[in-house]
């Protein structure tokens, strides 16, 4: 194939927060798929919170993003050429090798994407990993019980917006959502299914919890970390369950930021807090998939994108994610995809 595809590459490690300067672009050859394989027109790419931590050079669940490589991430595109039998040339996929406009990926690596469903990038949110992970927050690692009071940090952006809906489902009677600014606090009730809103800008983390949840809270499910945590633990009842997601507000710190001073508090209160990655629940992907189907369809699941166009562009918004500015999935939607 005589196109060339552009790639973002990691020109460098940041440390702490990362700067156009640690990315580059290529322009490559598109090669061709050999047996067994596929060529796909990305359309749409990922970006992600965790691919900070790949930037670092450290041990982690995953290997790091190495220096002079393209990124890697979650994508869906258009099989444009394809040597395996089980997925037909015109296929729209999912795969793993983002970040640039054409790939080569084995078929056993790429799924085969219902549109008729939702539309395509929805897979890279509400249908994929980003729903997956807040069912199998609420619904194994911090499970919620009928009553629960819940507590969501990052509650506007990708997961977050998802997990207000899975703690209905499980019973929830009120879920409180943490955000950046009174705008994204007003969408968070009025729009996605909030209970209620604290805007974590406005200072006093505790006292907004407070009035919120009165009576404290069952469960957390932490995207945030830091200040986040400790408020929850305050906050949280006897028996609380705490499920420890993310930490993004910690990602580009230059020194390891010490934990919660209030820590002790998870003995006396008989608290459960549990990390969780969510390569280790795959399992459940069949049974949220048939879930969110149904719930997109009744209306039940609001989620939001946050689209950037052109594959130049991705770092920055990989930058503005790192700093809330997207609210639901950050999206890059590509010129040569559609």
């Amino acid at each position: 194939m005589s196109e060339t595809s552009r790639e973002i590459r990691l020109a460098s490690r940041p440390i702490g927060e990362p700067t156009p300067a640690n990315f580059s672009v290529a322009d490559v050859p598109v090669g061709e798929p050999g047996p067994g394989q596929v060529l796909v027109r990305n359309a749409w790419l990922s970006v992600d919170p965790y691919m900070r931590a790949r930037m670092n050079d450290a041990k982690s669940y995953v290997p790091p993003f190495q220096i002079g490589e393209t990124l890697q991430g979650a994508a869906v595109g258009e099989v444009i050429t394809s040597n395996a039998d089980q997925v037909p040339l015109g296929a729209t996929v999912l795969h793993f090798l983002g970040w640039r406009e054409y790939a080569i990926v084995d078929a056993t690596a790429v799924r085969v994407l219902d549109t008729t469903i939702a539309p395509a990038q929805a897979y890279l949110g509400a249908l994929g990993v980003v729903g997956l992970t807040a069912y199998a927050g609420l619904r194994r690692i911090a499970p919620v019980k009928e009553g629960d009071v819940v507590f969501v940090s990052g509650a506007a952006g990708a997961v977050g917006l998802i997990t207000a809906r899975v703690a209905k489902h499980f019973g929830a009677a009120k879920v409180i959502g943490s955000a950046g600014g009174p705008l994204k606090a007003k969408r968070l009730v009025e729009e996605f299914g909030y209970d209620a809103a604290i805007d974590y800008k406005a200072d006093d983390l505790d006292g907004q919890l407070a009035l919120a949840a009165p009576d404290g809270i069952d469960v957390y499910f932490d995207n945030v970390g830091g200040d986040h945590l400790r408020a929850a633990i305050n906050a949280m009842n006897r028996d609380g369950r705490i499920a420890l997601c993310g930490a993004i507000s910690a990602y580009n710190a230059t020194t390891p930021p010490p934990g919660p001073a209030n820590l002790h508090q998870a003995i006396g209160k008989r608290l459960t807090l549990r990390g969780f990655v969510i390569s280790d629940h795959q399992d459940l992907a069949a049974e949220y998939a048939h879930l969110a189907a149904a719930w997109l369809k009744d209306g039940s699941l609001r989620y939001e994108e946050t689209v950037v166009d052109g594959i130049d562009n991705t770092a920055e918004a990989f930058l503005g994610m790192l700093k809330g500015a997207n609210t639901g999935k950050m999206l890059i939607r590509l010129t040569t995809g559609t």
